[in-house]
């Protein structure tokens, strides 16, 4: 379980991005965070990830307090993929994909190649193992970027705008898959993508100007995100 308490974040620039944010991602959902563009959604994934330090509160993973915890022991227990990929352009898929676990975890590459492949197959595009992230779509890249962020893993993946580059069809097709996968690994997807997030989450939270204004079930949370422009 994530168990954020009472977190306040404020950019150097004196803006205030979250307000006394308190709630628990438990386990056994999956999850969707929703809200307007400049709620506070990034910030709080990116609180959650360990990039932003909030100047007030505690985010605790499995009861451990994630500012105490050391930079190996986090990134082995919790990823992110963030809407921009960031995958590494002299890399090919494949490539992208067995690098962190082979430094990180000092895994087989034999081994780790046999997963990767699987994985690619499992996404459709095991085709594109050998292809360069500037040779491939980016829904491809979207779907390549998830998978090396599952190779090493992590108890819990968050995933920033998934849906973004990926059509109508393609979203549904994913959100079967996520949802497969979700006895495997824990999935907090932050999302405007009100359709998707029906489709894959049963928990939600709803944040408007840096604070939760609802949480509960995905129904009813996105029943009330309908009602903005999100």
């Amino acid at each position: 379980m994530i168990k954020i308490e009472n977190v306040n974040f404020t950019y150097a620039d004196g803006t205030q991005a979250l307000f006394t944010v308190s709630c628990e991602f438990h386990s056994d959902h999956l999850f969707a965070v929703l809200g307007e563009s400049g709620s506070g959604k990034t910030t709080l994934l990116n609180c959650l990830g360990r990039f932003l330090h909030p100047q007030e509160g505690t985010i605790k993973l499995d009861g451990e307090d994630i500012s105490t915890m050391s930079e190996k022991a986090f990134r082995q227990k919790l990823g992110v993929v963030f809407q921009k990929l960031h995958l590494f352009p002299h890399l090919n898929i494949l490539q992208n994909m067995l690098l962190a676990p082979k430094v990180v975890q000092g895994r087989h590459e034999t081994e780790l190649k046999k997963e990767a492949t699987a994985m690619l197959e499992r996404l459709g595009i095991a085709d594109l193992a050998e292809s360069y992230p500037t040779q491939v779509s980016g829904g491809q890249a979207q779907r390549a970027a998830i998978a090396r962020g599952l190779m090493l893993q992590p108890e819990y993946l968050l995933l920033d705008e998934p849906t973004s580059a990926l059509d109508a069809r393609t979203s549904a097709e994913f959100a079967q898959w996520l949802k497969e996968l979700h006895e495997e690994t824990h999935f907090i997807v932050v999302t405007h993508d009100l359709p998707f997030a029906q489709l894959i989450a049963q928990k939600g939270i709803y944040m408007e100007n840096g604070r939760i204004v609802h949480e509960g079930d995905i129904e009813t949370i996105t029943k009330t995100a309908a009602k903005y422009s999100v």
